[in-house]
């Protein structure tokens, strides 16, 4: 099967050091034919590298024969926009996050891709994230029991100050690292429609945008989602708590730890109003199971190959995508649910 021929539509931190870094490591599944960003030294060092077509738009580039997949890799408020235009042009599109700042830019992309007949695949790339595989595999398993509570921490201390810390381009934290969080929750919390609690706020950031978000999902027959994404933490905690009734899970995104117990092991114990010895609380002896760990191996750094990888098989072998657009648009809508409640807490 031939490599498909790829155009990256921005060459900053995603374009350049995310989506043509892991194209340069699959030369036999894709190869970056052509580029388009306004700034001079990015299209010379991207035709150095790749001896690819350099453009200085998308609508220039859209022009070249060769390109067949378009990676929107361009500010997150351009996203629907250049998607749409890429896919009117006949082109597959991989869009970064956040796929669109609105539902109704969602559904737009969404249209285009089903009248142009061709595939939309948003970069929710953390969805192959190791750790967060193996969490949910713990979970499935039903080692831990019904889960009660996930609770999620990306923590951090820093300030920044560069165009993601302005809302006019659809900057801040939950439109910029929230979507791989949200995503991620939202795998783990079903397909539930969830009740939200949302609390944003601007810290450390120069800009307007929000850089602290705490956000509570929960739902009946779902776990409570606790999630929080900081730049204000200056005691980070660990990125993973899960709760279940026969036992828990913790840890960081490359080291995890869980236990459980079985309840036909567990010592019978019968409800008594009776005072209990010594006027103690009750004593508890569970059997617990041996400790349960992961760490990431070395091979699983670089997991978000796989998504190009699920992606090529898609394009050239015609299996279904493994990150539709619908799902995606349910981390728009809760990202704008957000957002409204947000405002509305500003505004009383």
């Amino acid at each position: 099967m031939l490599p498909i021929n790829v155009g990256i539509a921005g060459l900053g931190r995603s374009g350049w050091n995310i989506h043509a870094n892991l194209l340069s490591q699959l030369p036999e599944l894709f190869q970056v034919k052509a580029v388009c960003d306004p700034q001079k030294s990015r299209r010379q060092e991207a035709e150095s590298k790749f001896g690819c077509h350099c453009y200085t738009s998308l609508e220039a580039m859209l022009e070249d024969k060769e390109v067949e997949l378009v990676v929107v890799a361009t500010p997150s408020c351009f996203h629907s926009a250049d998607t749409i235009k890429a896919l009117k042009a006949g082109r597959h599109v991989v869009c970064e996050k956040p796929m669109a700042l609105s539902v109704r830019e969602a559904d737009a992309m969404i249209a285009a891709a089903v009248a142009a007949r061709r595939k939309l695949a948003v970069f929710h790339n953390r969805r192959y994230a190791p750790d967060f595989l193996k969490v949910k595999e713990v979970i499935t398993s039903g080692k831990l029991g019904r889960i009660l509570l996930i609770r999620m921490a990306w923590h951090s201390f820093s300030r920044r100050w560069d165009w993601q810390t302005l809302r006019k381009f659809g900057g801040g934290t939950l439109n910029n690292t929230g979507p791989h969080a949200l995503d991620q929750a939202l795998q783990l919390f079903g397909p539930q429609k969830p009740s939200l609690f949302c609390v944003m706020d601007r810290a450390l950031s120069l800009g307007d945008a929000d850089d602290h978000v705490k956000i509570v999902l929960k739902a009946r027959n779902a776990p409570v989602i606790d999630l929080e994404i900081s730049s204000a933490c200056a005691y980070p905690q660990e990125n993973w708590l899960v709760m279940g009734t026969r036992g828990g899970l913790h840890g960081t995104f490359s080291h995890l730890s869980w236990k459980y117990f079985l309840p036909e092991e567990a010592p019978v114990r019968k409800l008594s109003t009776a005072a209990t010895p010594d006027r103690s609380y009750n004593a508890d002896s569970l059997p617990w199971k041996p400790e349960e760990s992961w760490a990431m191996a070395e091979q699983e750094k670089n997991y978000a190959l796989n998504f190009y990888r699920d992606l090529f098989a898609t394009l050239r072998q015609g299996k279904p995508l493994a990150i539709t657009p619908r799902s995606a648009r349910r981390v728009v809508w809760l990202t704008e649910q957000c957002h409204r409640m947000a405002r509305l807490a500003t505004t009383g």
